[in-house]
């Protein structure tokens, strides 16, 4: 489903217009990347938990070539499912 297939449905459901779904749709997304920018964890209840993880720097190799890389410190986003969608996923 793209983002246009995603307002549509939603602007549907909630008996709102397709412009003010897609604001509100954007405001929800800068939001909760702001939050997960300032290591922040977001949590839907019964959804799922967004946060962050920190990875530590390290070497690897590349497969085939055996060449060894440094692969720098990150974060990285981390998504926790929720029990009612994992039921819900789960049923279908």
């Amino acid at each position: 489903m793209k983002k246009a297939e995603f307002i549509q449905t939603v602007a549907e459901k909630a008996g709102l217009s397709k412009k003010d779904t897609n604001a509100a749709l954007d405001a929800i997304l800068e939001t909760l990347t702001e939050a997960l920018t300032a290591e922040k964890s977001v949590s839907f209840i019964g959804f799922g938990t967004f946060s962050t993880s920190k990875r530590a720097a390290r070497t690897a190799r590349v497969p085939g070539t055996d060449k060894v890389v440094d692969v720098p410190a990150t974060t990285a986003v981390k998504f926790k499912v929720g029990k009612k969608l994992k039921e819900a996923v789960a049923k279908k």
